[in-house]
């Protein structure tokens, strides 16, 4: 790579990080200003992660919903999946590359256009949280209560604002996968799934002809 070109894919990653700060600065800053807010309620059903499980609550808003309301809702669920998809990347493809970080968040999405895993980022990547079938191993087993690594975390942040932006499109380099498992393990589940790819050290699959051992 040319040192002129490693210099605009530079400033480019600067730019996008201002630019993901200025989001989450503006975002963080509405949602406590719409706290002092309040003419006549009535409750609404509001999605929040509140980690390790996302729940739907019935919150008190305001009504009628003012156009700065209505702001605080989209960028705290902009701000939720951003934080659910990077948590994803961080804990199950952190040291896998870039490509083994693009294939984890592809079966994410692949998911939610299934339709039975949620209909949300953060629905798919804590299903199952607070019970004994988490989808992802990260959100049953603690680690979510270890402090994260500042380099990898950093990186997985970037990467999920880049995919949920539109900078990075996901190909589908894991063809339709729905599940994956550590290539170092053999779960039950494999031998009833089609396997189409190992990328890193995941294997991947999908419903379809059952993978002969």
């Amino acid at each position: 790579m040319s040192g002129k070109h490693s210099i605009v894919l530079l400033r480019a990653d600067r730019v996008l990080i201002a630019a993901l700060s200025l989001v989450l600065a503006t975002a963080s800053a509405a949602v406590g200003a719409a706290a002092v807010y309040s003419p006549q309620t009535e409750q609404v059903r509001v999605t929040r992660v509140v980690e390790p499980v996302v729940k739907t609550v019935v919150a008190t808003v305001t009504t009628p919903i003012s156009s700065h309301a209505r702001t605080d809702v989209v960028l705290g669920q902009i701000l939720a999946e951003h934080r659910c998809l990077s948590e994803v990347i961080y804990y199950e493809a952190r040291g896998e590359g870039a490509s083994g970080e693009r294939a984890i968040a592809e079966v994410v999405f692949h998911r939610m256009r299934h339709g039975n895993y949620g209909h949300s980022i953060c629905a798919v990547v804590y299903e199952g949280a607070g019970h004994s079938g988490c989808q992802f191993s990260f959100a049953c087993n603690g680690e979510l209560a270890q402090a994260k690594e500042p380099g990898p975390w950093r990186e997985a942040q970037i990467l999920a604002a880049r995919i949920l932006t539109g900078e990075v499109q996901l190909a589908d380099t894991t063809g339709g996968a729905l599940n994956f498992h550590a290539a170092t393990v053999q779960p039950d589940w494999s031998g009833t799934m089609e396997r189409t790819v190992q990328i890193g050290n995941h294997v991947f699959y999908r419903f379809g002809r059952p993978h002969t051992l």
